[in-house]
């Protein structure tokens, strides 16, 4: 393995877990993913001993991060992304359905962010990595950092809940005009608030819905298991949808639509909007949203 970065660990006041600590000291690898799957991988050692995810950080270790042989060679992925948003710091695209955010994947979106988006000029700067996700049959705004101070403080503002989130899905059913979904997800407390803002008769489905959904807490595939539990299940969803009523060949119906927060190094208050896919407007012909 080849020494890639090393890093003095600073004087912590309370014992801090290295996979949270490692976030952004390393150029290479700069989030909380990306750091856990280096541990998985045996390239990060501290103070000469293999890191693991229990391993507690006070200050002064010695951490080295390595480079795996099988990765020395780098094939760059070809993949366009629509990009909403960019500067120095932080970068907004707009995510395909059909296409992983990260993983074991050669297609996936952090390989392809590198050669969508202008390299930053800070002395932190990193490789681009996406600081949430989005399903894979998700489509919709993605927030990316470019530097390891922005990633950092981008992680605190979705651990704050100071990040707003909007997306839009067409459901399944007659539903009541809006209300908040209080459903456990992986055990753990989970809530979405949502809005009806159209509806249309189907022949198949009786009613078909436009939905707009703020989830309030972050839980992997939170919003399909919130609206399958209340009998009202995303179009296409093909994992938590009923059998007899699953669309297939469309795709999921679920869309990232808006980002809300306050810009962690400039301060602007950024606000992003992508439209609607086709395959919504082709159901609901004149969207209308607040």
């Amino acid at each position: 393995m080849q020494l890639l970065e090393t890093h003095i660990a600073k004087k912590q006041e309370k014992s801090i877990r290295f996979q949270e600590y490692g976030v952004g000291i390393f150029n290479t690898v700069s989030t909380k993913s990306a750091i856990k799957k280096a541990i998985k991988k045996e390239l990060i050692f501290i103070d000469g001993i293999l890191a693991t995810t229990s391993k507690f950080i006070s200050g002064g270790e010695k951490i080295k991060l390595y480079q795996s042989e099988k990765n020395s060679s780098f094939k760059r992925l070809k993949l366009d992304l629509e990009v909403l948003y960019e500067d120095d710091f932080l970068a907004i695209i707009n995510k395909p359905a059909g296409v992983l955010v990260s993983g074991n994947k050669f297609v996936t979106i952090t390989n392809a962010l590198p050669q969508n988006l202008q390299k930053s000029t800070q002395k932190d700067a990193v490789k681009p990595q996406p600081i949430h996700r989005l399903d894979y049959p998700t489509s919709g705004l993605l927030l990316v950092g470019k530097t390891s101070s922005a990633i950092q403080r981008l992680s605190l503002l979705f651990k704050k809940k100071q990040i707003q989130k909007t997306y839009y899905a067409i459901t399944i059913g007659s539903m009541c005009d809006a209300a908040i979904i209080h459903f456990k997800v992986n055990n753990k407390n989970a809530s979405t608030k949502f809005k009806v803002l159209q509806s249309v008769k189907s022949e198949r489905f009786k009613y078909l819905n436009l939905v707009e959904l703020q989830p309030k807490t972050g839980r992997k595939h939170q919003l399909r298991k919130h609206l399958s539990s209340i009998g009202h299940q995303i179009l296409g969803d093909t994992i938590y949808g009923k059998s007899d009523l699953i669309l297939k060949g469309k795709g999921l119906y679920l869309h990232a639509s808006k980002l809300e927060f306050e810009h962690p190094i400039t301060s602007e208050n950024i606000i992003i909007f992508k439209e609607f896919p086709k395959k919504f407007t082709r159901i609901f012909k004149h969207i209308k949203t607040n």
